[in-house]
């Protein structure tokens, strides 16, 4: 009997015990208190920053002396470091979106540089793939899935950001870039914002929340209260985009032109134009004074100008916040985009210093990223241990497991078997003809294991259609078969430790190493019991979580 025909009896229990590794080792998240009526407060004031300039090293040593000051204070004892082969794997995936090649994985297994952790945070960082990879993340973010966008092009919006963030322009140019967009989409990515969002309350609602921290709209209809946020709080932010003017996708693909935002001299007026509950107030900062602007054309510039500024209070620590749970999964304020005072931070003193030196670095993403990455808490074993197995999550006592996006499993999936040709016609097909514009293999492997972009990263989402795909897909499974790895003359502990290095970017243990090359001895052919192995590593638990 196969090792394919085994694993395909046991798929039920499999399933089951999958669902079960889901909510315990995972660690599902708490659905968390979005929406609860204590929600949606100003955030909780943090204690003074630092006046010091820190290099990354120092901010790494700082934030491992918040997490550790924690831990002892908890009495947890955390984890110890990760193996070579478990940091490679994450930081690979957190960095580029992909697991590394066999190559690449033995050579950094066999190097004996004591530096080499934080080298390769640098080459990662330095790689065209950075910048791909957070474009992946912000695309999805700031273009919502929802029926008035099935037309829209994403494409131009994912190349303007893939390019800042290789350029690594400071993220307060990028926003202040998005905020003041105008022109068509063609000529200007930025713009596809405002399209995505084309009405003034989600332009609203979505700038405050992704650039803020802060969960605005229950605001939009009356005061609530429970909450500090009033309603003339919320359409005062909402006046900056009264007189902006957008495309709606649709309309553009009929007249079969790109698109396109500009900013009209006279606001917003009426009941088609504007929700029922909106008000007409002056232009206001949340939280903050009522500036001066111009009697005629643009007034968004005036919101950049103050919302990406190092003294806005929200800026810098709405991203420094993201950031940490993009690596971490889970942020120091968790949820992310619900900052407020009964929210509070798990370790607030980390957060202001976060965020200090996030601004004091000209808004250096890498800076970050650099930081983070080289830190002991990030580089902790995903194991827990004896004394923190029950740790709450947010004393990082180990690193959190966490399910690999869409984007990432396709990607690393194409590490392994080769880029699919991505043919337009055939995309289009196995989405049932109903897709729309640039649709590639790509975007439908992405669209069919969607995932609710709210939910967190440790959240398992996917279920028995998407296991099944993985198991049964044609291109998969004719990629195995046609793969070079499974047809090789090489001796059978070579072969198993390519196929090993390949997909889970570690070596075979001798007690592994021993049972496939029996299991390849037992096979009709060698190629037939490689597909096998292949197939079995590809379809497992540790390939498609990212621990």
């Amino acid at each position: 009997m196969s090792l394919r025909t085994r694993v395909m009896r046991l798929f039920s229990v499999a399933t089951m015990i999958a669902f079960a590794l889901a909510i315990g080792s995972v660690g599902l998240a708490a659905p968390g208190n979005k929406g609860k009526n204590k929600g949606d407060k100003a955030p909780a004031p943090l204690p003074p920053p630092s006046a010091v300039h820190m290099d990354s090293v120092t901010l790494s040593r700082e934030i491992d002396k918040f997490v550790a000051d924690k831990l002892k204070a908890e009495g947890v004892t955390p984890s110890p470091l990760a193996s070579d082969a478990e940091f490679l794997r994450r930081v690979y995936l957190d960095i580029t979106g992909h697991i590394p090649t066999a190559e690449k994985a033995a050579a950094f297994l066999d190097d004996r540089d004591p530096n080499k952790r934080a080298k390769l945070v640098d080459e990662l960082l330095a790689s065209e793939d950075y910048g791909k990879h957070l474009a992946d993340i912000w695309e999805t973010l700031l273009l919502p899935k929802n029926s008035d966008n099935r037309r829209l092009d994403k494409e131009p919006m994912g190349k303007w950001l893939e390019e800042r963030f290789n350029r690594n322009q400071p993220w307060s140019g990028m926003v202040h870039d998005l905020l003041t967009a105008t022109g068509d989409t063609e000529k200007n990515g930025a713009v596809t914002f405002f399209v995505a969002n084309g009405s003034v309350d989600k332009m609203t609602d979505e700038v405050t929340k992704l650039f803020l921290g802060v969960q605005l709209q229950c605001a939009q209809c009356h005061n609530h209260p429970f909450t500090e946020w009033k309603q003339t709080e919320y359409w005062g932010m909402a006046a900056f985009f009264m007189k902006v003017e957008s495309t709606r996708p649709q309309a553009a693909a009929k007249q079969g032109v790109p698109p396109a935002v500009q900013e009209s001299d006279k606001p917003k007026r009426g009941r088609n134009a504007l929700p029922e509950s909106a008000k007409i107030v002056a232009p206001k900062f949340l939280a903050g004074e009522q500036p001066k602007v111009p009697a005629s054309g643009a007034i968004r510039p005036v919101l950049a100008d103050w919302l990406t500024t190092a003294q806005n209070p929200y800026f810098a620590r709405a991203m420094a916040n993201r950031m940490w749970s993009q690596y971490f999964g889970r942020g120091l304020v968790n949820p992310v985009d619900d900052m407020h005072q009964d929210n509070p931070a798990s370790h607030p003193e980390l957060l202001q210093e976060l965020a200090n030196q996030f601004a004091k670095h000209d808004f250096d993403l890498k800076y970050l990223v650099r930081a983070i990455c080289n830190s002991q808490a990030y580089q902790r074993s995903s194991k827990p241990t004896t004394g923190n197995g029950d740790a709450p999550p947010s004393l990082y006592a180990h690193t959190a497991v966490k399910v690999l996006s869409p984007e990432q499993l396709f990607d690393s999936l194409g590490n392994v078997l080769g880029k699919p040709d991505g043919r337009p016609g055939e995309a289009r097909k196995a989405a049932g003809g109903k897709a729309g514009p640039n649709v590639n293999a790509r975007t439908v492997f992405v669209a069919f294991f969607g995932v609710d972009e709210t939910a967190s990263a440790t959240e398992y989402q996917s279920g028995i259609p998407q296991a099944l795909n993985l198991m049964n897909s044609p291109r998969i499974n004719n990629a195995i078969q046609n793969n070079a790895l499974v047809r090789g003359g090489k001796p059978a502990h070579e072969v198993i430790e390519k196929l090993y290095l390949t997909t889970l970017s570690r070596r075979p243990t001798a007690q592994e190493l021993e049972k496939m090359t029996a299991f390849v001895k037992k096979a009709d052919t060698p190629a037939k019991g490689y597909g096998d192995i292949l197939w079995a590593l590809l379809n497992c638990s540790e390939f498609t979580l990212n621990h």
